[in-house]
């Protein structure tokens, strides 16, 4: 598959874009990122119909298709099939606390506040604006009422629920924050599928997300991610021309106020953390 890549067109079919990002949707983005990361030539298409199908992001190339819902989702497959930019980073001993944290805690976190505590317009634009607003309302309704039932929220739990979330999220951002230090990538300075995971939770995150959002403050105050977010993004996104025209995230950030949680064994063993 690697070396047919060269020779066939390959194409990673996403959401559309907004908020002056390629694609709006962080499954999307994270697969846009690892390909820019892993310098695999592709060609964006934008899958403007079925925007809840769990099939998005896709990648293309010949008769070669691999979909997000596949096992493993479609980073897993494109490490697999096309290029693995993590060999030698997997087996370390801090791949494993750092992917749950970004696959759990943040992503729980960012879908949180897209569908269930925050403002709702920005999963709407991501996700439902080029459908007649009746069809828009309720896939919305439905993804906010599944996952609703995913997290257990209730409205007698729903504020313990959420503190529970920013909680896990605040301490994913202290522990990764003191990971990467100087280092322009998390694992031997050089880039990985996590790396592209953390970018695309990141970028989603201050620029789809209003001023208000509870996440969007967190992110900002590690001045650490977001030099490191800056960087990625004018290497991998801005460099190239994009469709949107939205202005960038801002870049004032202060640093961290506090470092509790600065290695893995005391992250994991909080209270909040369910194996």
């Amino acid at each position: 598959m690697a070396e047919s890549s060269e020779r066939v067109r390959n194409t990673l079919v996403v959401r559309k874009p907004c908020y002056g990002l390629p694609t709006g949707c962080p499954q999307c983005l994270a697969a846009y990122l690892y390909l820019k990361l892993a310098q695999v030539p592709f060609a964006v298409d934008y899958h403007l119909n079925y925007p809840d199908s769990d099939k998005i992001p896709y990648f293309e190339a010949g008769d070669y298709v691999a979909y997000d819902n596949e096992k493993g989702g479609l980073i897993e497959s494109l490490k697999k099939d096309v290029v693995d930019i993590d060999l030698g980073l997997s087996s370390l001993a801090d791949w494993t606390p750092m992917k749950v944290m970004l696959t759990t805690w943040l992503a729980d976190a960012l879908a949180y506040e897209l569908w269930v505590g925050g403002d709702s317009s920005s999963a709407y634009n991501i996700y439902y604006s080029g459908l007649p607003w009746p069809i828009g309302k309720f896939l919305f309704w439905k993804q906010a009422h599944l996952l609703k039932l995913q997290y257990g929220v209730t409205k007698d739990n729903a504020e313990v629920k959420e503190e529970e979330i920013y909680s896990r999220a605040n301490s994913a951002y202290d522990a990764l924050s003191t990971f990467l230090g100087g280092q322009n990538y998390f694992f031997e300075n050089r880039p990985s599928s996590l790396d592209a995971i953390f970018l695309a939770h990141a970028l989603v995150v201050l620029q789809a997300l209003p001023e208000t959002s509870v996440l969007r403050t967190k992110l900002l105050e590690h001045a650490d991610l977001v030099r490191y977010l800056q960087k990625c993004k004018t290497e991998l996104i801005d460099a190239d021309p994009s469709p949107s025209s939205d202005p960038p995230f801002p870049s004032d950030a202060s640093s961290s106020a506090s470092r509790a949680h600065s290695n893995w064994s005391k992250i994991f063993s909080g209270p909040w953390f369910k194996a």
